[in-house]
């Protein structure tokens, strides 16, 4: 398999991080909204997420441009932002994508 350019690596790993940031926030919300137990987990993770969040949308658009995708691809990317988890389900789809051979 030929080299990985550096946007769409750093597409991947920004995809993973902003989906770990995403389980830690919903930890944070649960022990702060349900457990009521303190909002330490939110103070922490909310701005790490949100961070992440703005990062994913940078590599999304970088990645966009180097893997060539479409204004489809391009905004169902963006939209996989929102959603917990759903960055990871786009990143995946995206090297599958990649990793197809290209019909003659």
């Amino acid at each position: 398999m030929p080299a990985v350019p550096t946007a769409l690596r750093l597409f991947r790993y920004v995809a993973i991080a902003e989906a770990c940031s995403w389980a830690g926030l919903l930890v944070g919300m649960y022990f702060k909204y349900i457990a009521a137990t303190g909002d330490l987990g939110v103070k922490i993770f909310g701005p790490v997420h949100g961070a992440l969040f703005v990062l994913y949308v940078a590599a999304v658009l970088a990645a966009a441009r180097v893997a060539r995708w479409g204004w489809g691809v391009i905004a169902l990317g963006l939209a996989c932002a929102v959603p917990p988890f759903t960055s990871l389900w786009f990143e995946r789809r995206m090297l599958a994508r990649r990793r197809e051979p290209v019909a003659a």
